[in-house]
């Protein structure tokens, strides 16, 4: 991409040695100074890494419609019209790309929904520990764990089963490590 631009910049100047004060090392450093900070403009603006060298190529033919090449060493000096023309060159491409990213459309039968996943996963963990639970726990703690799985407190279920939370807390204890055995696995349940 550099060289393309590169190229086109070097034939517009003709003969980069027959131009004043401008050897061609200077109009090289000049654009590969340029494309990379087009590269940290990019990024920064959290453009995807795939349309990123479209978008440079985008701002160097904007930068040589406005600005003659042999004063390319100029755009990044501290303040000047040729670095306005290439902030605005910039600027203006990033917005136009923010824009059409915005309004491109997907079919909704690509694009998989991940939520799905996750809660289908869970549901199938859950039954997976209600059939070992019916065939490894008492019936007071397959009544814990489910009132946990719906999301009560040890204080709740205490009041509900009409024990002291330490017991609840116990047979959750007991019930969670005959599951563990179970599955094999040092993970909570």
């Amino acid at each position: 991409m550099v060289a393309l631009v590169l190229g086109t910049a070097l034939s517009t100047l003709g003969s980069a040695s027959a131009a004043p004060g401008q050897p061609t090392e200077a109009v090289l450093r000049a654009v590969s100074d340029m494309n990379r900070y087009c590269t940290v403009c990019w990024r920064n603006a959290r453009l995807h890494p795939d349309c990123w060298t479209d978008c440079t190529q985008e701002v160097f033919c904007r930068l040589m419609a406005r600005v003659q090449p042999g004063s390319w060493s100029q755009v990044l000096a501290d303040d000047g019209e040729e670095r306005r023309e290439f902030i605005r060159a910039i600027d203006a491409v990033k917005k136009r790309t923010q824009r059409s990213r915005k309004y491109v459309s997907r079919p909704v039968d690509t694009v998989a929904d991940p939520r799905g996943l996750r809660e289908q996963r869970l549901t199938e963990d859950h039954e997976a520990v209600r059939r070992a639970a019916g065939t490894l726990l008492s019936p007071r703690q397959q009544r814990i764990l489910d009132l946990s799985f719906e999301g009560w407190s040890v204080q709740e279920i205490a009041r509900e089963l009409h024990v002291p939370p330490e017991r609840v807390s116990d047979e959750k204890y007991k019930a969670i490590h005959k599951l563990r055995d179970h599955f094999g696995s040092g993970s909570a349940v």
